[in-house]
């Protein structure tokens, strides 16, 4: 006996279906999986701000007024003496140099950087100037924590931004105060490291949690021996590695591929009082519980009320206000929440509330102090 067309044909498309569900699920397990160099970092291998003053030349006549911002001019004499070209005291009081501003030069220097690699730099004015637009950094040096110098800044900046005025008037687009150069610095000196250094390497986990770091050393264990690594605390996790440089090399490269079970973040509300924002994660779950909130709001009207006198009564007018204060106070309804422990439905019961941002954040608030809100609230 033979199966009709349209029947086969729908079998295999419900054989599909099935396949296609099939991939979906597995990929989707493993888009949930992270490596450990998502979840940590190896201890030492980090980057370094570098900081710097300099001048910025060549401005159309929009730099520092220099009457008003001195070190503008105490650094271009600075720069001078070292070409050697003394500017006096007096010289210096004269000075009315309108396409030179102060600014204030940014970096980061990353980890294993060499002598002559190149770095982006970030140029802030420091005074009143208008305008970087078209000017050129001169040579700038670029120090560390520590007072040393380790890059050397100078070129072009690019600006983004346009601006004109003229007769009062003024518009300007973007930012013309800060500026970038990409490439505009040159690495000087070297960060030493210390991840050669010692039979064992450190992984610091981005985040405290004992689970994860539990989880971290039972993936290294798992696929390099039992005894290699053993978690320190919920946020450090010691391994042992290979002393050859190339070994150690190749022995973090393979460790930071390996994949982790990602834990359970911790029920958390994070609220921001300047602006209303309210975020959930997905740990977050309500407990049954009863609400009631309303407005209360007041309003002050003023009204003018002349008195003017009759003519020749020798009276003066008067100018009083007629105030009217009214209170309303609007209904709170009693609402029943029911208990909710996904998030969806978290979200679905706060929305039942018709309450805005603002009255979330103190609903919020006299829930987790009920005791039916399982989440920590953290207000930025």
């Amino acid at each position: 006996m033979t199966t009709p067309a349209p029947l086969a044909r729908s079998a295999r498309l419900q054989q599909l279906g099935r396949l296609c569900l099939a991939f979906c699920l597995v990929f989707s397990g493993l888009a949930q999986a992270s490596r450990i160099k998502e979840v940590a970092a190896v201890e030492g291998v980090r980057s370094n701000q570098l900081t710097g003053f300099g001048l910025v030349v060549g401005l159309d006549g929009t730099g520092d007024q220099t009457t008003q911002m001195p070190y503008t001019s105490q650094g271009l004499a600075n720069y001078m003496q070292q070409l050697g070209l003394t500017l006096t005291a007096a010289s210096l009081t004269q000075l009315q140099m309108k396409n030179v501003a102060a600014v204030l030069v940014t970096a980061e220097l990353p980890a294993f950087a060499r002598p002559g690699q190149r770095l982006d730099i970030n140029v802030s004015s420091l005074g009143n100037a208008k305008s970087l637009k078209g000017g050129t950094l001169i040579a700038t040096p670029l120090k560390g924590v520590d007072g040393e110098v380790y890059a050397l800044a100078q070129g072009n900046l690019i600006v983004a931004g346009a601006g004109a005025s003229a007769g009062g008037s003024k518009v300007t687009v973007n930012h013309l105060s800060a500026g970038r150069i990409p490439d505009g610095a040159q690495v000087e000196r070297s960060v030493p490291t210390a991840l050669q250094e010692g039979p064992t390497v450190n992984l610091s986990l981005n985040a405290t949690d004992f689970q994860t770091a539990r989880k971290v050393a039972q993936a290294i264990n798992r696929r390099f021996g039992e005894g290699v690594a053993q978690a320190l605390d919920g946020r450090t996790i010691q391994v042992k590695a290979p002393g050859t440089p190339n070994e150690r090399v190749s022995f973090l490269a393979e460790m930071e591929e390996l994949p982790v079970e990602s834990s359970v973040a911790a029920a958390k509300i994070i609220i921001n009082s300047r602006t209303g924002s309210i975020v959930l994660n997905q740990a977050v779950s309500l407990g049954a519980c009863a609400i009631a909130h309303g407005n209360l709001s007041v309003s002050i009207s003023s009204t003018p009320v002349i008195s003017q006198p009759n003519a020749l009564s020798g009276g003066q007018t008067v100018v009083t206000e007629k105030s009217n204060i009214e209170i309303k106070q609007e209904p709170g309804k009693l609402i029943q929440l029911p208990a909710a422990a996904q998030l969806s439905e978290v979200v679905r019961a706060l929305n039942a509330l018709g309450a805005t941002p603002q009255d979330l954040l103190a609903i919020l608030q006299a829930i987790k102090a009920a005791g039916a809100l399982n989440a920590e609230l953290e207000v930025i």
